[in-house]
This record gives C-alpha cells, sequence and structure tokens, in this order.
C-alpha cells in the first residue's frame, strides 16, 4: 500500500490525536498509524484528571529525596523494579541531576505555560467540539490525613501560588463542608480551581471521529517495522500493511518512541513508568470533585456512574504484569480517604505505561537528524493534561508557523 499524506503521525494516544486534529483544522492531510486501537493505551485508563496544579515536574528535590526512600518498597508510590539496564542507569544519573531546585524552577515556569493553556483549550472544546466528554472545570481537591503530610501540601501549594497557579488552603470542616464524600479523618486540604476532569477515553476516541471527518485516516492494528531515509530525510514508513511515503512524519507513540526511533539511530532518553487503575461502580456517597489523596499519591475521578482510582509510578520497563501488591496498595490507601469503597464493586482493573524523560518535561521538538521528522512523546502522567497544547504547538511547528511558546526547553537535543 502506498499513499500519499501530508503527515503521517506515529500513534492514536492523546497527543497524536490532538496533533491529528489541529492539523487537520488547517487543511493538512493527515494518517495515523497505530498499532492497537484509538486510545488503547494510557489513554483508556488513566485518571482523566485536568491539572495545572502539577506544574512541579517529577524530577524535583521532593521526588529524589521520597525515590531513595522508595526505591525497595515494591508497594511504594515511585518504585523502581531492580535490574540492569544500560539505559535505565543513565536516565537515573540524568533524572537526579535534573532534580536540582534550580533546574526544577526552570521546568516549572515551562510546564506552567503549557498546563494553563491546555485547559483554556479544554475549555473551547467543551464548547465547540459537538461530542460529550464529561469535561468539568470545577477544580480538585487535595486531601491530608496527617498534620505533617498537609504541611508539606501546603509548602508544595505555596510554590505553586508564586507561579500563579490560584490555591485555597482549608481545614479539615472546610474540606468536608465542600466534599461530604471524604471521611471525617481528614485533617485539611488544598483546593486547586484551576483543574478539571473528563472521561479521558470519550475524548479521545470522540477527537478523533472530529479528526476523521476533517480528513484525518485512521490505519489502526498497523506496526511500524522501520524506515527508509534518504538525504537527510525519512523518505518512507515500513508498517505491517505496506509502505507509506508521507512528507512529514511525527513520533508520537508514547513509551513505544524509543524503540521506534531507534530504527532511524535516535536517542529518545524515556522511561516507561506503569501506571494502575481501578474503575469501581459509583459509591452511594460518591465525589463530586476530582480528588487527589496526599499520602497516597493517588487520584478519584467521579466518572459519572462510575468512580476511578488511579496511581503509582513503577518504573519496569516495557512490562504489562499486574502487580498485585502494588493493586491493593493503591486500594488499601484509598479506603482511609472515602467511605463505602472496600465494598464497592470493582468493575475494571487497568495498567499502562507512561512515557518519562529524566527531567520530567515533554519532548516538543523537530529532530535534528531529519529535516521532516518530528517527535512529542514524555509527558508522563500529564498527557491527558497537556494533550490539547501539544497537539496546537505541533500542528504551528510542522506547518512552520510561529509557535506559541518558547519550544526550547522541550527539544530532544537537550539531553
Amino acid at each position: 500500500m502506498d499513499s500519499q499524506y501530508d503527515v503521517a503521525i506515529i500513534g492514536g494516544g492523546v497527543i497524536g490525536v490532538c496533533s491529528a486534529y489541529y492539523l487537520a483544522q488547517k487543511g493538512v492531510k493527515v494518517l495515523i498509524i497505530e498499532k492497537g486501537e484509538i486510545a488503547s493505551g494510557c489513554s483508556y485508563g488513566n485518571g482523566g484528571l485536568i491539572v495545572p496544579s502539577h506544574a512541579i515536574p517529577l524530577a524535583s528535590p521532593g521526588a529524589l529525596g521520597n525515590g531513595l526512600r522508595w526505591l525497595l518498597d515494591a508497594e511504594s508510590p515511585f518504585y523502581i523494579k531492580p535490574r540492569f539496564n544500560l539505559d535505565l542507569f543513565t536516565w537515573l544519573a540524568r533524572f537526579a541531576l535534573a532534580s536540582r531546585k534550580d533546574q526544577m524552577l526552570r521546568s516549572m515556569s515551562a510546564m506552567r505555560d503549557l498546563l494553563l493553556a491546555s485547559r483554556a483549550l479544554y475549555d473551547e472544546l467543551s464548547q465547540t467540539a459537538e461530542f460529550d466528554f464529561g469535561f468539568e472545570g470545577n477544580g480538585s481537591l487535595q486531601v491530608f490525613l496527617s498534620e505533617q503530610g498537609l504541611q508539606g501540601g501546603v509548602e508544595e501549594a505555596q510554590l505553586l501560588e508564586e507561579f500563579d497557579i490560584p490555591i485555597k488552603v482549608m481545614d479539615a470542616l472546610e474540606v468536608c463542608d465542600l466534599e461530604p464524600a471524604l471521611l471525617p479523618t481528614v485533617v485539611g486540604g488544598v483546593f486547586y480551581p484551576c483543574d478539571a476532569h473528563i472521561n479521558p477515553f470519550r475524548f479521545v476516541r470522540g477527537l478523533a471521529e472530529k479528526a476523521r471527518g476533517l480528513g484525518v485516516e485512521l490505519l489502526t492494528g498497523t506496526e511500524v517495522l522501520g524506515f527508509e531515509t534518504t538525504n537527510g530525510s525519512v523518505a518512507a514508513i515500513k508498517t505491517t500493511r505496506g509502505a507509506f511515503h508521507p512528507q512529514k512524519v511525527l513520533l508520537a507513540a508514547g513509551s513505544w518512541s524509543p524503540e521506534i526511533g531507534h530504527s532511524l539511530k535516535l536517542n529518545i532518553p524515556i522511561q516507561a513508568a506503569k501506571g494502575y487503575s481501578l474503575t469501581y461502580q459509583n459509591l452511594d456517597l460518591s465525589p463530586k470533585l476530582p480528588l487527589l489523596f496526599g499520602e497516597a499519591h493517588t487520584v478519584v475521578n467521579p466518572l459519572g456512574d462510575a468512580l476511578r482510582v488511579a496511581g503509582t509510578l513503577e518504573l519496569a520497563g516495557m512490562d504489562f504484569s499486574i502487580n498485585r501488591r502494588r493493586l491493593d496498595a493503591i486500594r488499601t490507601s484509598a479506603e482511609q480517604y472515602l467511605p463505602g469503597l472496600g465494598q464497592a464493586r470493582l468493575l475494571e482493573i487497568w495498567c499502562g505505561l507512561r512515557p518519562c524523560t529524566p527531567d520530567g518535561l515533554p519532548i516538543i521538538s523537530r529532530s535534528d537528524s531529519f529535516g521532516n521528522l518530528f517527535i512529542t512523546a514524555g509527558h508522563a502522567m500529564l498527557g491527558m493534561s497537556l494533550g490539547p497544547i501539544t497537539g496546537k504547538l505541533v500542528s504551528q511547528l510542522m506547518s512552520d508557523e510561529k509557535v506559541d511558546f518558547n519550544l526550547a526547553p522541550f527539544n530532544l537535543n537537550r539531553f
């Protein structure tokens, strides 16, 4: 099979679909190549939170300190499965360097700008996209069970406030008044009014259909086998359904991006971090707001007639095996905050591989090696939050237009 496209996008998750949508709005002829189904990876079962409150990157002094404490605890929120792997060792060394406070503060400024811009695009899409993806922009509530945890949460919130992320610190009475579904054992919390939540699967599938209506072709069940290159350009994408010769290529394959990039001799320093979610039938007294459980490092998203609990990062490579201990840790920790969760009917267990860069910033970049190749990946736990703005920036970058933000912090050549 051989067709001519302006752009071929490798990857049918939130990043690839948002990029296709914004490119198609410019009249670009786009092909999405996806080895599974649209939104079959992390876009399916993630927490579904849109969180400007998460402008602090994963690489931070706090994460490094906790990481040393958590490394060998298989039930910890951030766990590294012991194994000999040179890429992992290199990633961890870069992670340590990026976790310095000065680097974290520079990264926060860049992340804040993208997160707030993406939040505004969700507002726009909720009005114009003409499909329901469960968008509710009423904020999120982070709650704590201990005074020590609350103090740490307030300090983090005050840092975010310095970066123009609005916050409201609440005592136990205010928290339970705002969210009666919580157990009265919570000691306080922080309300983030800019946050929102969606049904992630419905968003990505719905936007893919909107993109299809704009002329985007969706080629699912198709795996990339390699490339042909000539004169510093990608001339063809070889797939299980033939070769394609687009004018430009976007690699947006999440945790699979390093492996695909390797066939082009590209070094894309991404580690796959396994995350889990448990989706329950809605509780009799279900939360109205998305909740972030401070000590447990888990989130809860009310999804209409269901409730999703999500969390943990497990650096275990490209491993989809279910670790029961980690699932049990998510469930039991969440039960300390929400009454009735232990008796709720479990509808689905899910795990997915989040693509993490060592400095916590995504890659949104033109390739230095191939003039018609662009790369966007490494959004970690913020793929859903950053999907729309990433897609818009990619569409500007690939159309040789003026880009809304300085993309230097997100260039692949920073590594």
